[in-house]
């Protein structure tokens, strides 16, 4: 009697136990608005928090997103990232967004953001996007956006945007993280402090060691 009281809990805590952690669990405030110095709250996720009775509407307000961003001269490309560092209201609410500028031919080189999904949404102009799977099938998915279309860059995987339009292109994102971050492939990899040793990127992507010195000097901070 007792061994079937016993599978009859362990059956239903097997039942159970999934349920509970099949979402975020509820916020206990009604936010955490993010502050950098210890004096003003508790640390929380990266930020500190500032006391709830302090809040400011400002806290929750970013300007001026409808003005364009200059790209920059070597992508052609810019972008105006609106997350927690400077929009405090978005702490642990776990979403942030951004404007994305391209000169005509500019692009955003392929790149991955570490903690979020990103949805793209084409404001003006035409792109062309794609993102690359995992190993070890490395699929690439490609597709030519034009105004008002959407895309969805898996979180992790690397991607890229490049204006095949006649005009300037602008675009919107929405990305599931306070503070999605961005690793830049290129930048990374060739531009990093202190270097990598040449012979080793040599050998990983294949290039003559004098090559991959270039491309140090090219993209060295």
């Amino acid at each position: 009697m007792k061994n079937l009281s016993f599978l009859a809990i362990i059956s239903l805590l097997a039942i159970t136990l999934p349920l509970a952690n099949a979402s975020d669990p509820s916020p206990l405030q009604d936010f955490c608005v993010g502050v950098n110095t210890p004096a003003d709250g508790v640390f929380v996720n990266g930020k500190f928090c500032k006391d709830p009775k302090l809040a400011t509407v400002d806290d929750f307000f970013f300007p001026g997103l409808n003005q364009a961003g200059t790209p920059n001269p070597k992508t052609g490309s810019t972008v105006t990232a609106v997350n927690v560092n400077n929009l405090p209201g978005l702490n642990t609410l776990g979403i942030s967004f951004a404007r994305l500028d391209f000169a005509v031919n500019g692009q955003n080189p392929p790149h991955f953001h570490p903690r979020a999904t990103e949805i793209l949404y084409v404001a003006q102009g035409t792109l062309f996007v794609g993102f690359v799977t995992s190993n070890p099938e490395n699929r690439l998915f490609t597709k030519t956006l034009n105004m008002g279309d959407v895309f969805v860059f898996p979180q992790g995987l690397i991607h890229f945007l490049v204006n095949v339009g006649k005009c300037p292109a602008v675009a919107f994102a929405g990305l599931s993280s306070q503070n999605p971050g961005v690793i830049t492939i290129a930048n990374t990899v060739f531009g990093s402090n202190p270097q990598i040793d040449a012979s080793i990127l040599a050998t990983a992507f294949q290039l003559d060691p004098t090559i991959v010195l270039d491309l140090q000097v090219k993209f060295k901070k």
